[in-house]
């Protein structure tokens, strides 16, 4: 690459490190809506921030009333996209630092959002800048659009859709590297089923805080007292599972320790919803969380749905169940399919419908998958750049997770988590390396020289 560009996104390593603790220490999550702030005040206080990044790098950023923004570096007609978001999930169980702290620990830097997705959007945001200080000439534009609700209705990028057309060739640093040019399908499912009144009684439950998140924990209400206790302990030593219970004024209060994470990787994580639905069933629970038990549990491939299918191309489909309560109008949750390129979702849903019995399931949200051949410029280029700067053999994979990538005909996402690093997206003590989120800086800045340099 550029020497030029190299040794400006390195003598920039403390600005970076002082702007993603800026925007870091920001809670953008999805809130209220008020004047100017279609997704809560700490969402429109994020966007400002970002935007004032880009004005004092010099750049002119567009607001498109707070869903949105964008700027282009260049002013050829046409245009490569880089597509980022500043908003970001709640924090969730297990932290054991500030999760809005962004404190910086031996080269890292913890917070919800650093990696998922402020740093990489930042990173981006730096290579754009060399780009223009080290004279790159350009034969097309580079815009870099950042969003602010990517993390649950992708109502910003629908709205900045309606504003601005969206260039059709371009990548979301919202992922891994080397190259993802593959995206599952995602069928969001809600569902409701009376409350029984026969069997043990749940007084209160209500645990989850997002579809697409694994719930790290799931406490319960139960009516009983010591007796239960010694079965929900015996059941906790039969399973292996961490259980714990104590007695209250109330009545028994059980709690199940999950593994949080993304749904779209359920691998090495643990569900603590379906750890408690299993648990309810053996207790005597009839109705929901006995049918969730037998249809869901601790399964996330969709076999008790009968909708546990794979294909060649982007593997085999995840099945969450990120939300489940018990509300006056009886039990009330959520699913978050990813599911494979070839998958029918429409019967998918017809199947999960059928092997929940009794329950109303709707669709909230369907997605369909998203695929760009490798043979592609654009997935050539960007693994070029990849191989360069990183010393490392580039290959292109598919996901369960859903990124900007999906409103691009030609859209794939590109880093910045590297093979070698742990996924903590959506995860307690979500953080990076800053020498990685450097290199990554340097990748986007020898990939966007290839697609859009003169």
């Amino acid at each position: 690459m550029n020497q030029k560009v190299s040794a400006l996104i390195d003598n920039s390593r403390e600005e970076y490190i002082r702007i993603l603790k800026e925007w870091v220490s920001i809670p953008s999550i999805r809130g209220e809506r008020a004047e100017g702030a279609p997704f809560g005040k700490e969402v429109r206080r994020m966007l400002d921030q970002a935007m004032k990044t880009m004005r004092d790098m010099g750049f002119e950023p567009t607001d498109y009333d707070g869903y949105a923004c964008d700027m282009t570096l260049g002013d050829a007609e046409e245009t490569i996209a880089v597509l980022g978001h500043l908003d970001v999930v709640p924090v969730g169980d297990g932290w054991t630092r500030p999760p809005f702290g962004a404190q910086e620990e031996d080269g890292r830097i913890y917070g919800r959002g650093a990696g998922d997705d402020k740093g990489p959007t930042l990173a981006a945001l730096f290579a754009l800048r060399a780009i223009r200080d080290a004279g790159i000439p350009l034969k097309k534009s580079i815009r870099l659009i950042a969003g602010c609700d990517e993390e649950v209705k992708w109502e910003d990028i629908a709205y900045y859709a309606s504003k601005r057309a969206i260039p059709e060739v371009g990548f979301s640093p919202d992922a891994a590297f080397p190259v993802i040019n593959t995206e599952k399908g995602i069928l969001m499912l809600s569902f409701h089923a009376k409350a029984e009144e026969d069997g043990l009684r749940v007084i209160r439950m209500k645990t989850g805080t997002r579809m697409n998140v694994i719930p790290g924990e799931c406490t319960a209400l139960l009516d009983g007292g010591e007796e239960l206790k010694k079965r929900v302990e015996d059941y906790a030593r039969r399973t292996g599972l961490p259980y714990t219970a104590r007695v209250t004024e109330e009545g028994l209060e059980v709690t199940a320790e999950g593994i949080s994470g993304h749904s779209a990787h359920p691998a090495g994580r643990r569900n603590a919803i379906g750890m408690m639905v299993l648990l309810l069933r053996e207790l005597g629970a009839k109705g929901a969380p006995e049918i969730l038990a037998g249809a869901i549990g601790l399964e996330s491939d969709g076999k008790g749905l009968g909708c546990a299918v794979r294909d060649d191309i982007s593997g085999a489909l995840t099945c969450n169940m990120g939300i489940l309560r018990l509300e006056d109008d009886g039990w009330n949750g959520t699913l978050d399919c990813r599911c494979p390129v070839t998958a029918d979702l429409n019967r998918l849903t017809d199947s999960i419908r059928a092997h929940l019995p009794g329950f109303t399931v709707n669709v909230v949200e369907s997605k369909e998958p998203h695929h760009v051949p490798a043979e592609s410029e654009l997935v050539r280029s960007l693994l070029a750049a990849y191989e360069e700067e990183s010393g490392l053999e580039g290959r292109t994979i598919a996901i369960g997770g859903g990124t900007y990538a999906k409103v691009m005909k030609q859209g794939v996402a590109f880093g910045a988590l590297f093979p070698d690093e742990e996924d903590l997206a959506h995860q307690a003590n979500e953080n990076i390396s800053i020498d990685r989120m450097l290199l990554a800086a340097k990748i986007y800045a020898n990939a966007l020289i290839r697609l859009a340099g003169a």
